[in-house]
């Protein structure tokens, strides 16, 4: 696999804190994942669609902790 050249930050990196986070970059076919304070070391790689689930998942359970 190739180095993606585009990361993005969490939302929720503000602050203080705000390299306590991860870092995700889109590909073709896979979703590539990385620690923000050490991006140098080893990316992990999910298929797009799982990664896709994965955040559905995060934001659903969110929205019932709200309401």
């Amino acid at each position: 696999m190739t180095t993606p050249d585009i990361w993005q930050k969490s939302s929720y990196s503000g602050g203080a804190d705000g390299n306590n986070c991860v870092e995700i970059a889109p590909l073709r076919t896979q979703v590539a994942i990385r620690d923000s304070k050490a991006p140098a070391y080893a990316t992990l790689t999910v298929p797009l669609g799982a990664f896709t689930a994965f955040v559905g998942a995060l934001k659903a359970d969110i929205s019932r902790a709200a309401a």
